[in-house]
């Protein structure tokens, strides 16, 4: 059997899923179904590519605590389907009495493939019974036929995402207004005891940008849909000219990769209110942007190199 690749271009370039012979995203060459589709192993590093929602899919996996939106599909659905941060013990879906559909995106996973995981576990979660749960997806769950969310997602739609200070939603609606029972009212005391107050910055020309307290430091964590080489090179050239901070109070922090988009990160002064960042944010958007623009006429300088260069050793990679 001839070896697999894993083709990191491949991955971040991979079709939307319309047509049955693409290639697997996992670089490998083959055809999806053959592939990654069948169960294989092979981690997909950029699982959402192609979706104008990769950016919130990405935050929503990795540190929104509590956050939902309404999942943008192609095709209207009998009842409601909800993206979840998390669910009760950790779901993979859930179906509330009502028929409502919920996703959980953190969660223990079988597959490398977070893109197949959501959509199976949508499949399954359209076939089963009122009050049903899904605790663990992966290959085999939601029939045997290949699918991702890239077959039945809106590609052009991002998420309305909607962040909460606590999982109080879990039960809202659940039981007509009437108090969780003991052991659920445990949980979601667990639960909110460790959510990090977090919200959106929300700004012209700013996306995916969210205000996170951990309690000792504030930070400013951004996903970027950009490729990694170009986003490091306009963050480089920025970094020569003294522009890569928010203000002059805030630090550059680093980078980390999720899923094969990278996520900036800064530091920020903790005593202010997040609407107070929305200028310096929109700011370095727009100087962002300038940068990404001009790297096609202008080449990196020596000195933007090293900047490129020392900024390359503040990131990390998450799974």
């Amino acid at each position: 059997m001839a070896k697999k690749t894993r083709n990191r271009a491949g991955a971040a370039g991979a079709a939307t899923g319309e047509n049955p012979r693409r290639p697997c995203p996992c670089g490998s060459g083959k055809r999806y179904k053959a592939c990654h589709g069948a169960g294989d192993d092979v981690i997909v590093t950029r699982p959402f590519a192609g979706l104008a929602a990769e950016p919130d899919l990405v935050a929503m996996r990795e540190f929104l605590p509590s956050a939902v939106a309404p999942l943008p599909l192609r095709e209207a659905s009998p009842v409601p389907v909800t993206l979840a941060t998390v669910l009760p013990g950790a779901s993979a879906a859930l179906v509330r009495p009502d028929g409502e559909i919920l996703l959980g995106m953190q969660v223990q996973t079988r597959s490398g493939d977070l893109s197949a995981d959501l959509a199976r576990a949508l499949r399954w979660a359209r076939e089963a019974e009122p009050g049903s749960a899904l605790p663990v997806v992966g290959p085999g769950v939601g029939g045997a036929e290949p699918i991702r969310l890239q077959d039945v997602l809106d590609a052009d739609a991002s998420l309305e995402l909607t962040l909460h200070p606590d999982f109080g939603w879990w039960v809202a609606g659940s039981d007509d207004g009437a108090e969780p029972a003991p052991e659920v009212a445990a949980t979601l005391e667990r639960a909110n005891a460790v959510i990090m107050p977090t919200e959106p910055v929300v700004a012209e020309g700013v996306r995916a940008a969210y205000w996170v307290d951990t309690g000792t430091k504030a930070h400013l964590r951004w996903v970027r849909p950009e490729p990694e080489d170009q986003l490091m090179a306009a963050l480089a050239r920025l970094q020569a000219r003294g522009e890569l901070a928010l203000t002059e109070d805030t630090r550059y922090a680093g980078a980390f990769r999720a899923h094969g988009l990278l996520v900036p990160v800064w530091d920020l002064d903790r005593e202010l209110h997040v609407k107070e960042w929305a200028a310096p944010v929109a700011a370095f958007a727009a100087r962002l942007e300038a940068a990404l623009a001009g790297l096609a006429d202008e080449p990196l300088t020596d000195a933007e190199r090293r900047a490129r260069d020392a900024l390359a050793g503040k990131q990390v990679t998450l799974r």
